[in-house]
């Protein structure tokens, strides 16, 4: 392959081991900023809607407000990617990170809904860099099953973020619909430790990483297309929730933007205790089998929703989601990284994180059209019969060994 690849000598070493806690740890917190793109302004969506009323198009235009970034992170994370892999994980980093408290808080001051809009278009820039940098480290930095130890973390991290970012920005919607803009400053906070503790690796020219072997295309196209598959299926029937559920709990009466943002949170507090247990559940029922499980645990929270009679219901059926956001988001970036040859993993990873977000993009796009012809209720009851049926695939596939990757950190 041409163009350098990437060694950490310290790669294997534990998640929270001394000599490595402190950039672990901030790699974790950069990684919990990516909740932010889109959802922590979820409780603000009906706000927005009735503030721009009179722009045309205003009901479909301020849930884009929440899903715009997803299609500029879909189709710049691939040449951050790129970037990432030829000069370097850190400056991008850092630059990503500058650009998202900027264009994040940006609603602050912005008054008109396209304006608005544009400042969620460079919040995707940004985040496209952020994402891509940190998957790539986190390949860079760890192996085997020390790398899924710690992509149950880094998704416990999200979960914990998604918890207070969300039920936080709730709580600031409810005194004024610009309140959640102001959480993306938080990125300023991290800056510093970015400077001083996350290291560039060592960039080794073209020269194979020694022990590591280089896969051939043939190899790792299928499974990564699969990969590939799941994680923009997945991301488009989750992204229902926040973009939907506000509107939903509204036609139920229950207007509290923060009550939007404590019952997506909820779905995040149970996300971290099923991502603590990732390597565990893995190593138990496989790569497949936990995408059966997350695929599962979604269907059957969003048949809840369409069946719940009141907020508790509605909480109880939010908490059944977390499980898949929990399992699913570690297993996709796992399975990526463990088919993943060295020299490519700053472009598959912003492959994988295109998947993602292209998914987020088409979710409003899809379902804004169901709900308006069957309602809310049907329209999350078919999504988590849809579920149902991708949950048996993986079944099915998980029988087939031949498409799946297996690779001698895989089996660790």
């Amino acid at each position: 392959m041409s163009g350098p690849t990437f060694n950490v000598t310290a790669g294997a070493q534990g998640v929270l081991s001394p000599g490595t806690r402190g950039r672990n740890l901030t790699l974790l917190c950069v990684s919990a900023l990516t909740i932010m793109s889109g959802a922590t302004i979820s409780a603000s969506l009906p706000g927005i809607e009735a503030r721009f009323a009179d722009t045309e198009g205003a009901a479909l235009l301020s849930r884009m407000m929440l899903t715009l970034p997803a299609i500029f992170i879909a189709g710049l994370a691939p040449v951050a990617g790129v970037i990432a892999d030829r000069f370097g994980r850190k400056r991008l980093l850092l630059l990503s990170l500058v650009v998202f408290a900027l264009a994040g808080s940006s609603g602050l001051m912005l008054d008109s809904l396209p304006a608005l809009l544009v400042g969620r278009a460079v919040l995707g820039i940004s985040v496209a860099g952020i994402m891509t940098t940190a998957t790539a480290l986190v390949g860079d930095f760890f192996e085997g099953a020390a790398r899924d130890r710690y992509m149950g973390f880094q998704a416990a991290f999200v979960g914990i973020g998604g918890a207070i970012f969300l039920s936080g920005g709730g709580l600031l919607a409810d005194i004024h619909w610009r309140g959640p803009f102001a959480i993306y400053c938080l990125a300023f906070v991290l800056l510093p430790a970015v400077l001083a503790l996350i290291p560039e690796p060592r960039r080794t020219g073209a020269t194979p990483v020694a022990g590591v072997k280089q896969e051939p295309p043939s190899g790792f196209v299928l499974p990564l297309v699969l990969v590939l598959l799941a994680a923009c299926l997945h991301f488009a029937i989750f992204y229902m929730l926040p973009t939907q559920l506000p509107f939903y709990l509204k036609s139920l009466g229950i207007t509290q933007p923060s009550r939007a943002g404590i019952a997506i949170g909820a779905g995040q507090v149970v996300g971290v205790l099923a991502a603590l247990s990732f390597s565990r559940v893995r190593g138990r029922i496989g790569r497949m089998g936990v995408f059966a499980l997350g695929f599962a645990a979604l269907g059957t929270g969003y048949i809840g929703l369409g069946s719940a009679q009141s907020y508790a219901g509605i909480l109880a059926a939010t908490a059944i989601t977390g499980i898949s956001m929990g399992l699913m988001t570690p297993n996709l970036s796992a399975s990526l990284l463990a088919i993943a040859p060295s020299a490519l993993r700053g472009r598959l990873s912003g492959a994988l994180i295109a998947s993602i977000f292209a998914g987020q993009f088409v979710s409003p796009l899809a379902s804004q059209p169901l709900v308006r012809d069957w309602g809310y209720a049907a329209t999350f009851a078919g999504a988590g019969a849809l579920l149902g049926a991708l949950a048996l695939i993986c079944l099915v596939s998980r029988m087939l060994p031949a498409v799946r990757p297996q690779r001698q950190e895989d089996r660790a």
